[in-house]
């Protein structure tokens, strides 16, 4: 195989892993359904390697299980799995958002607003996949401003464990549109310098895991 051969089966990889674990965590494929490397490789109009390989990846994240002769089997995260991987995202997220208040440079406001603003869209017109990489690169850009990168890797780590599987109903209604307007509210609070604020915003923002986006109730 020539290296263009294998820049393109990357390229396929990645986007094929991007598409199934968007749709894992947004619970398109709820947990324990089986899926198979020819099913996906047909849908996808690819050839069965970068499904097996983007496939395999994401057993390794802990997305599937392998099943001999089968296929692979998307795996559960229970509801106190679900509320710890919340809590331990609070204790590092909501923090620096009072040291990050009135702190943030024009081009990183600038950048977060494009992301704000991606991020409605994606929820408006129901585009999961888009709107769950939009959200990764706001919530990511802006733990960067700490210049922590530990930081940054663990939230990404954190947030790959995390499953939303509520934002398929959510869409149904104006309730994925308004915790997606949580995002250009933050950053008024940061730039205005009310960190108590934007760090209360965030813990709330978070809080969604364990409720509208799994499709709970919230008070």
């Amino acid at each position: 195989m020539n290296s263009s051969s294998v820049f393109e089966v990357v390229s396929l990889r990645e986007q094929v892993e991007r598409t199934l674990s968007s749709r894992i965590v947004t619970g398109e494929f709820a947990a324990g359904t089986v899926l198979t490397v020819p099913t996906l490789a047909g849908e996808f109009g690819v050839s069965a390697t970068p499904v097996r390989e983007a496939m395999l990846n994401l057993a390794r994240r802990g997305f599937l299980t392998p099943i001999r002769n089968r296929g692979f089997r998307v795996t559960e995260v229970s509801p106190d799995e679900l509320a710890a991987l919340g809590e331990v995202r609070v204790l590092l997220e909501a923090p620096p958002m009072r040291w990050l208040a009135g702190h943030l440079s024009e081009p990183v406001v600038e950048q977060l607003m494009v992301f704000a603003d991606r991020i409605v869209d994606a929820a408006e017109q129901a585009r999961f996949e888009d709107y769950l990489a939009a959200d990764t690169d706001f919530h990511l850009t802006l733990l960067e401003q700490t210049g922590n990168t530990h930081l940054v890797r663990l939230v990404r780590e954190l947030r790959q464990q995390t499953r939303l599987v509520g934002l398929v109903s959510l869409a149904e209604s104006d309730a994925l549109v308004s915790t997606s307007l949580e995002h250009a509210e933050l950053i008024a609070l940061l730039v205005a310098g009310r960190g108590e604020d934007a760090e209360q915003l965030m813990h709330r923002h978070i809080g969604h895991i364990t409720g509208l986006w799994s499709g709970r109730p919230e008070a």
